[in-house]
């Protein structure tokens, strides 16, 4: 059995409208290669209004943001022209690479009649061979995510990427990892399948499990021990639990970030700011 090397708690900070918890990065957990940041936004509801609440456009380059919704409807629009709407069980995976611009936030239909959003927003590092690629987008609609039931129906799960419960996720990676959204229902318990990587991660929107002797609750990530032959952890689920299993290979190359850039050098870092303050990476 894979066993729990640490526990994170997600503090709670705003990011345009939205109120997110922030359990990567934190002080204890710099990186988890290649898992850079995870933002857990809601669930949050809002009132009904004409003017509709959004993340203004900005760039990056060097690394993957990727956009799991759990509740709500997002609108997404970027320098590449494309527009999209991601609803709940869906996916949004952005290739920054060599540099894009996006804005996002609720759908002016959720913003007209009001409701609730939750998502996680997950940074993914780019290897150095791949930070200066095409910028690529990527819209995963719950129809195409394959559905996964274990524990007797327990956990109601779908894959992402990568490969999990005998299925394959439909997302395009540029590194080898698995990503896996979904529900546990209070009182499943059993062996519950994990990645094959030496990085694993488990994030808990809401709920709680118990784990290697550990009750785990909501806003808590976890992450397993290196050991990639290991592929299995005993679970009891406590109390009904919204879930991000995320297992990756790491990258192992020297990360520099700041702000929305993420790079492997200082000087590609103020190249990434002379480039936007350029225009080079189009406009939304």
């Amino acid at each position: 059995m894979r066993t729990i090397q640490h526990i994170t708690t997600g503090f709670a900070s705003h990011v345009g409208p939205l109120t997110i918890h922030q359990p990567l990065p934190v002080s204890s957990l710099r990186i988890a290669d290649p898992f850079l940041l995870l933002h857990h936004a809601g669930p949050q509801r809002f009132d009904p209004t004409d003017e509709v609440p959004r993340i203004d456009a900005h760039p990056h380059k060097g690394f993957e943001p990727v956009t799991f919704v759990f509740d709500g409807t997002v609108l997404h629009r970027d320098s590449l022209g494309n527009t999209g709407i991601i609803g709940a069980n869906e996916v949004q995976w952005i290739t920054s690479g060599s540099g894009i611009i996006h804005e996002e936030g609720p759908t002016p239909e959720l913003a007209r009649s009001g409701g609730s959003l939750e998502l996680v927003q997950l940074w993914i590092n780019l290897p150095a061979s791949k930070k200066l690629m095409k910028p690529a987008y990527q819209e995963l609609h719950s129809e195409i995510l394959p559905h996964v039931t274990l524990l007797d129906g327990a956990v109601q799960a779908r894959v992402v990427a990568g490969e999990w419960g005998g299925q394959s996720g439909p997302a395009v990676t540029q590194t080898p990892l698995t990503a896996v959204m979904g529900t546990m229902m209070e009182g499943g318990s059993g062996i519950l399948p994990l990645p094959a990587y030496e990085t694993v991660l488990l994030y808990i929107l809401g709920g709680s499990v118990t784990i290697d002797g550990h009750h785990v609750h909501e806003h808590q990530l976890i992450q397993f021990d290196n050991k990639a032959e290991s592929t299995e952890v005993a679970i009891t689920v406590d109390a009904d639990v919204r879930f991000l299993l995320l297992g990756g290979r790491p990258i192992n190359e020297p990360v520099m970030s700041y702000g929305p850039f993420v790079m492997n050098t200082e000087d590609e870092i103020r190249t990434a700011f002379n480039e936007y303050a350029s225009g080079a990476y189009g406009h939304v």
